[in-house]
């Protein structure tokens, strides 16, 4: 991918930068019975999540804005398309994570389970196993925690920012292995529903008329 490409991918770039109410050890993140009790309702919420529309606004790690419509189908379905001008897409399915370029006529493709994204689009979230949790925060009316791969930690981190209560997924930021930072907040989510399957075609990624 050149810097083009990189600088544009929403889920795949970031630098996390931890804050001082974070609490890890040399041996990994030590949750507190509150924290148990949390990430048990993190679970029973991300799992009920099947399908989920919004508006979305990223920070990239240039800090350049943009903003376009998201599809989350779980497992494994993702659609990002941007407003004009940016001349951007993104599509997962069928294990593959699609960026397509329009004004560069560029497409380029990785395994989503290569991606921190996978982590949020499996078909059974679970916080544990082979996911390890690396940090977890509090603030008035927020749930931050951050997870990576346990085989792979150096795929990236995947940090989820959840508004409680109650339990709503807002906002997310992604570490790759580059250290770039990418910032994606949600807003005017709507949750259920089904979803055209051209929005996820991975072999031929283009914009869909009516769905933006």
């Amino acid at each position: 991918m050149n810097r083009r490409t990189l600088l544009a991918l929403p889920l795949l770039l970031t630098v996390l930068r931890p804050s001082q109410a974070q609490r890890t050890t040399a041996a990994g993140f030590q949750p507190t019975a509150q924290d148990r009790a949390d990430l048990t309702r993190i679970e029973a919420y991300l799992n009920s999540l099947r399908t989920l529309k919004a508006h979305f606004l990223q920070v990239a790690p240039d800090g350049s804005l943009s903003e376009g419509t998201a599809w989350l189908e779980r497992p494994g379905r993702m659609r990002f398309q941007y407003n004009p001008p940016a001349p951007f897409l993104l599509v997962a399915a069928n294990g593959l994570l699609v960026f397509r370029d329009s004004q560069l006529n560029q497409t380029s493709q990785m395994f989503l389970s290569q991606t921190p994204l996978g982590i949020l689009l499996a078909d059974s979230v679970t916080l544990s196993g082979g996911v390890t949790l690396t940090g977890m925060e509090r603030e008035p009316g927020q749930i931050q925690v951050s997870l990576v791969r346990t085989a792979s930690p150096s795929d990236g981190t995947l940090t989820l920012i959840f508004a409680d209560p109650p339990l709503t997924l807002r906002q997310w930021t992604v570490v790759d292995a580059q250290r770039k930072e990418t910032r994606v907040t949600l807003y005017n989510v709507e949750l259920g529903g089904s979803f055209d399957p051209a929005l996820f075609n991975v072999a031929n990624p283009q914009s869909v008329p009516g769905n933006g």
